[in-house]
């Protein structure tokens, strides 16, 4: 398996250059949903499936990533720019909320988000001067890199795509690092972490602020991917969307964000042809994975592999002489 693994992510690539290739605008503006909602689900399972720490703030770190992405660009200046800042102020944000609600954890700390992310909706609501309050911002235009234009659909698909990438290699370097196994380590076992010499709080709040980062990431190119923002687009709906997106595809794997996202955001589009049926379909789907699996898709995949994996039977000879 180890050995096919290159050849299946090159397969995957592929899959993914070729996917809009000849589909309609609709089709093509759901797969740049697709990759920038998974950019922000890695994130959360940075935090959640690594670190262990219930988040429900994401979409409000998106909100904070969209926003600044919008009024810098809307001031005349580039979205590379834009998308500096708004990783770097998502993070600075993830750092002063991680610091006082991490004393908390677990299920106090998924309200000490959820708190702060409908904080954040009152603010982007009320503050019209700045926000547009609940008229929004509009009029955002999608960047251009040394004269290629990201203006269609299909084009700024492929930018989307390049920027999933970078964002997927840049968790998977953060996983294989040192930083990586200290946050699988807090995850399994914080006492015994803690008393191995790891800094307990100070991994966690990182976990969080990197977490935040990739949100923002996400808000960013949702801004001139819809070229319209208000709030009610970061509300907590859309935490809890995220959050769904992690568990139904597997917290804690790598591949799991991607493809809880898919499930969240690709499959109803999929089930349309039920007309009014398809949200009872989709959620019984959802219920129904959850109770086999509680560890998601890919749980469910390994269960299945080591179920009809060839199992390896010790020689009935050597087991007679080792009794004799």
């Amino acid at each position: 398996m180890t050995r096919l693994r290159p050849l299946l992510l090159l397969a995957g690539v592929a899959a993914l250059i070729l996917a809009p290739i000849g589909q309609g605008n609709y089709i093509v503006y759901t797969l740049c949903s697709w990759l920038l909602f998974s950019i922000a689900a890695m994130g959360l399972n940075l935090t959640l499936g690594y670190a262990g720490q219930v988040s429900l703030a994401q979409a409000g770190f998106m909100g904070i990533g969209a926003y600044i992405t919008a009024l810098m660009t809307l001031a005349g200046m580039h979205w590379g720019v834009a998308v500096i800042a708004s990783i770097l102020s998502s993070f600075a944000v993830g750092l002063l909320l991680g610091y006082p609600a991490l004393r908390v954890q677990h299920h106090f700390l998924a309200f000490v988000t959820l708190a702060f992310n409908t904080l954040l909706f009152l603010v982007l609501r009320n503050e019209e001067d700045i926000t547009g309050g609940s008229f929004g911002l509009s009029g955002m235009e999608r960047p251009s890199f040394f004269g290629l234009s990201t203006d269609s659909n299909l084009a700024f698909y492929y930018f989307s795509l390049v920027c999933f990438l970078i964002a997927a290699f840049s968790m998977w370097w953060i996983l294989r690092s040192p930083w990586g196994r200290a946050f699988k380590a807090l995850r399994e076992n914080p006492i015994r972490a803690e008393s191995l010499g790891l800094k307990v709080r100070r991994q966690t709040l990182l976990a969080f602020a990197i977490g935040s980062a990739f949100g923002g990431l996400a808000g960013a190119l949702q801004s001139p991917l819809v070229q319209f923002i208000e709030p009610s687009s970061f509300a907590l709906m859309h935490s809890l969307k995220l959050l769904l997106m992690v568990v139904v595809g597997g917290a804690g794997f790598f591949f799991g964000p991607m493809l809880g996202a898919a499930v969240v955001i690709l499959l109803p589009e999929v089930l349309r042809f039920t007309e009014g049926y398809y949200l009872i379909i989709y959620a019984f789907l959802v219920i129904v994975l959850m109770v086999y699996s509680p560890n998601g898709l890919i749980g469910l995949g390994h269960k299945l592999f080591e179920t009809f994996k060839p199992k390896h039977e010790a020689r009935r000879d050597l087991k007679q002489g080792a009794q004799l």
